[in-house]
């Protein structure tokens, strides 16, 4: 009997101090709440209120960095919201308390024995009742952001404006969404190493339109022109706009601009391994100003992450042989297709090139949808002019294309090491939806830091894939090179 009535006092004492400290987070985070609002002396009766003390408290940045103001009436909603959360959280306690009393009370006046709750159910009580609603309020409180901005911001400037690698004190649209997930989708994610990527940029920000308005800018000047007239050469004002998120722009009602030597291209069974001729190219926004430029025996090209890619000799030899500088981690196309005979007939290569990957498999019957940044040079272009399909997108933008169609998904020199866990984790998953079951994911040559290595695996090996071939390389020293060749398992 002493040991039942220990038990029993011992679970109510827990209860009850669960109650407790959850009654004093409550209070705590209503009189924060409070305090905020009072700090700025708006409910403090016969006070004047200094619109510039206001200004200052909420940092309302009218006519800087693209703000219209910060939304308070948003961060109220959230505080309100987790409010609830936790009130919501001490009903269920104190009724849970208030049930198991009354049992206890009912079953001593029947002289029964007490059933006491075994440690698996405690606690799993404990992780579904307690502990999933503390952390999901935790969360929600951690995600809310007030802008602070820096002390060198001066308010008559338009700071962030002009460079879209910079980040305004504070995202505009983070607290206009409750979804956690639309939260974290719309966060700028920063490079991963802290330092620019090999675009210049240094962070990414995914599309819900919300980089526009960080961009006001820019895409005013984009937006600028004489309807029905010759829209202005300003395709690198457009492409400053997609990588940095702005994306998809907006549709405009003038008339692309062309070559003026432009012609027609040549034969197909010609011109999937010939150079286009430079007179199909505009070529006033790169440093080069003809494919003879850029050679891979040119030391100032223009762009860094395609070496001997606009060499055709060179190209033709990729993917179906090997030389002295190939390694482990270079699969040959012949042996991807082997994997899935006859199953391999539509895909996507996410590359940085001018579409030879695409040629090779269009000479085995493979249709390939090569997606294109002119990043320092005509990748576009050139990919047409051979006879590929070229895709002008981002890295941020959601594929358009419908779920579980594709055969194939290739990737080399785009995704590496210096992307942001979470925004590869998205990325990922919008290859996952539109590779069919039974489709390959050809991950090539993946280059990333050793200490990053295993960060960057689970990226891949966390859909649980079929592995056809997984091999890591050296690099260098200090980098690796991950290759694999996955199959998606059937989902229905």
């Amino acid at each position: 009997m002493e040991g039942f009535c220990f038990a029993r006092c011992r679970f109510t004492r827990l209860m009850a101090a669960m109650q407790l400290a959850l009654g004093v987070f409550v209070i705590f985070i209503s009189m924060a709440t409070l305090h905020r609002f009072y700090a700025t002396n708006s409910l403090l009766p016969g006070l004047d209120v200094d619109p510039a003390h206001c200004a200052k408290f909420f940092h309302t940045t009218s006519g800087m960095s693209g703000y219209a103001g910060f939304d308070i009436r948003a961060l109220a909603d959230r505080v309100d919201d987790v409010l609830v959360q936790l009130a919501e959280l001490q009903d269920k306690l104190e009724a849970t308390a208030l049930k198991i009393g009354k049992k206890t009370k009912k079953r001593h006046k029947q002289h029964h024995q007490q059933e006491n709750m075994t440690m698996p159910e405690f606690r799993r009580f404990l992780e579904d009742e307690v502990i999933h609603p503390l952390y999901s309020a935790h969360i929600a409180l951690r995600l809310i952001r007030l802008p602070r901005p820096s002390p060198d911001d001066n308010p008559g400037t338009n700071s962030g404006d002009d460079d879209p690698t910079t980040t305004p004190s504070m995202d505009p649209l983070v607290n206009f969404f409750t979804s956690e997930e639309t939260r974290k989708y719309v966060t700028a994610k920063g490079n991963r190493d802290g330092l620019p990527s090999v675009y210049g940029t240094n962070r990414t920000y995914t599309t819900i339109g919300h980089t526009c308005v960080i961009m006001r800018q820019d895409l005013d000047e984009y937006m600028s022109y004489d309807v029905g007239a010759h829209c202005p050469d300003d395709w690198d004002l457009a492409q400053r706009l997609m990588l940095g998120g702005c994306d998809p722009l907006p549709r405009r009602r003038c008339l692309a601009l062309a070559s003026k030597l432009s012609h027609a291209p040549l034969p197909i069974n010609v011109s999937l391994w010939t150079l286009p001729d430079d007179g199909n190219v505009r070529w006033s926004r790169y440093h080069c100003r003809g494919y003879k430029c850029l050679s891979s025996r040119n030391p100032r090209r223009g762009y860094t992450r395609c070496v001997g890619c606009f060499d055709m000799e060179m190209e033709k030899k990729r993917w179906v042989s090997f030389n002295g500088t190939s390694s482990i981690a270079d699969f040959r196309i012949d042996d991807v297709l082997a994997a899935k005979p006859g199953e391999v007939r539509i895909g996507i290569d996410v590359s940085v090139g001018t579409g030879s990957f695409a040629a090779r498999m269009r000479e085995r019957d493979v249709t390939i949808v090569s997606v294109a940044m002119n990043l320092g040079a005509p990748f576009a272009e050139t990919m047409a002019l051979r006879g590929v399909v070229p895709l002008y997108a981002t890295l941020s933008q959601r594929l358009p294309l419908f779920d579980n169609t594709m055969d194939l998904i290739h990737t080399a020199g785009f995704f590496e090491g210096w992307v942001d866990l979470q925004l590869l984790d998205f990325v990922l998953f919008d290859w996952d939806r539109v590779l069919r079951p039974g489709g390959l994911l050809w991950v090539d040559k993946f280059a990333c830091a050793r200490k990053d290595l295993d960060d960057y695996m689970y990226m891949f090996l966390q859909f649980r894939y079929k592995k056809h071939r997984w091999v890591v390389s050296f690099k260098s020293k200090d980098e690796v090179y991950l290759s694999a060749l996955l199959e998606k398992p059937p989902r229905s």
